[in-house]
């Protein structure tokens, strides 16, 4: 019957040919389309080219050392009037050098000047940009691997109890880690660190942490150390601290502007996709710096799960040969509690 038609359709009308262009040119822009990748139905392409096209753009990290490492052993100890104690852990020999009542804009114009101008890579370096626009200085002179606690201290004759009122023009502390030799400067791509400390005063109680770290590159970038973590993480400096504190240092930081617009957080310390709740996580997203996926659930996802921010570029915490070997590590140790691997 199809047969007959389509004969009758050849003998009586020009529309038979018509038809056979029309459908060969359909099925020629189809495969065109889709063999380019352009905004062509999914029905004609196949399973790999789909999952593939909405994955995260997987950013290639380059591994960086960084050489420094610092840590306030007794947070709950420190203030303005009695001093602060720092424990720098660095891989090279470093100098530490502590501004006490820094300014605030001129230590962000000194950052902006190591972009544009020159590199901030010796403390005569950061006190060149910074005008002197500090209170008081200290330094010392870490040996690699030292670990030894470095008191710093206002002088009693300084006479400062706090300073001010919130939004403060100056730093509490600033604390930078240069490497010693020139050579190392030469080796390390972060050539040093800066570290903004709050500590309390008589008008701003809240609790002694540290609210900023910089790593300053050689080649004139700097990056701003934070990564937020889709579970609660067991901080030393904040362990005992009751709700109420917490809740306390919390409105703090809102009223100076320095507290973070972080999601609500789970009770129970684990660290599961916050997706399936079930595999690792593993995967940080930018630029919101979420770490909230595991492998299995990063392709799926444009926008970040926490935020709903638009996933540009996302990178691994670990490979997947990290992951099974300490996956293994941990299931010895849970069969043979009593062995070291």
């Amino acid at each position: 019957m199809a047969a007959v038609f389509l004969v009758t359709l050849y003998e009586y009308s020009p529309l038979f040919y018509i038809t056979v262009v029309f459908v060969c040119f359909l099925v020629t822009s189809g495969l065109v389309l889709g063999w380019f990748g352009l905004g062509v139905p999914v029905i004609l392409r196949n399973s790999e080219e789909t999952e593939s096209s909405t994955r995260v753009l997987k950013k290639r990290m380059r591994q960086v050392k960084n050489p420094f490492g610092l840590e306030i052993p007794h947070p709950a100890t420190a203030s303005v009037t009695k001093g602060i104690t720092l424990t720098p852990d660095c891989l090279e020999d470093c100098i530490l050098t502590c501004y006490w009542g820094c300014s605030v804009q001129k230590l962000h114009e000194a950052l902006q000047k190591h972009v544009y101008c020159f590199r901030i890579k010796t403390p005569q370096a950061l006190e060149d940009a910074l005008y002197s626009e500090y209170l008081y200085r200290q330094q010392y002179f870490i040996k690699k691997n030292d670990k030894e606690e470095k008191y710093c201290q206002l002088p009693e004759d300084a006479q400062i109890v706090d300073f001010g009122p919130v939004p403060r023009s100056r730093y509490p502390l600033i604390a930078l880690l240069t490497l010693a030799d020139e050579e190392d400067r030469e080796i390390y791509d972060i050539i040093s660190m800066v570290a903004v400390i709050h500590i309390p005063d008589e008008s701003y109680r809240l609790s002694c942490r540290i609210l900023y770290q910089y790593l300053l590159l050689a080649q004139g970038q700097y990056h701003d150390l934070k990564l937020f973590m889709s579970a609660n993480s067991t901080a030393p400096a904040s362990s005992n601290t009751s709700p109420g504190e917490r809740g306390t240092d919390r409105s703090l930081l809102e009223k100076a502007g320095l507290a973070e617009d972080e999601p609500e957080l789970p009770e129970e310390n684990s660290k599961d996709c916050v997706v399936c709740q079930n595999g690792t996580v593993n995967w940080v997203l930018l630029p919101c710096r979420h770490a909230c996926l595991c492998d299995g659930c990063i392709k799926y996802f444009q926008q970040c799960p926490m935020c709903r921010q638009f996933v540009q570029e996302s990178f691994p915490l670990c490979s997947k040969k990290e992951q099974d070997e300490d996956e293994s590590t941990h299931l010895l140790q849970d069969v043979l509690p009593g062995r070291v691997f």
